[in-house]
């Protein structure tokens, strides 16, 4: 069974760090890439950054350019979110996103709330 499985959310002051992880199982994902998006209440999801999981390119949302850095470890099957420089709006629950070969897999989420 395919699962993936969001931790590291929390609360946490503007201007403070966490760091999301995203645990896979159940496949390779040699050939998926690998996304963040988040969703906060009464919004749309929002797309974040995304990764090559057997590669090194990455893409991030204006919003979060300069701030987060997307990140693998193939050894851990684990895909990270470092994100710095938190503000309110960051506020959300993110969730973790496989995309490939046809398919689309997410994870449940976690839930980030920044305070001010």
């Amino acid at each position: 069974q395919v699962q993936l499985v969001e931790s590291g959310g929390g609360l946490v002051q503007a201007g403070g760090s966490l760091r999301l992880s995203c645990a896979t199982s159940g496949r390779t994902f040699s050939n998926y890439a690998m996304a963040w998006f988040r969703q906060a209440p009464g919004k749309e999801r929002e797309y974040v950054a995304t990764i090559s999981w057997s590669g090194s390119t990455t893409f991030y949302a204006e919003p979060v350019k300069g701030r987060f850095t997307i990140s693998r470890d193939n050894a851990k099957n684990t895909v990270y979110l470092q994100m710095n420089s938190l503000k309110p709006e960051d506020t959300a629950v993110y969730y973790c996103n496989a995309r490939g070969e046809g398919r689309e897999y997410w994870g449940k989420g976690t839930l980030v709330t920044v305070s001010s």
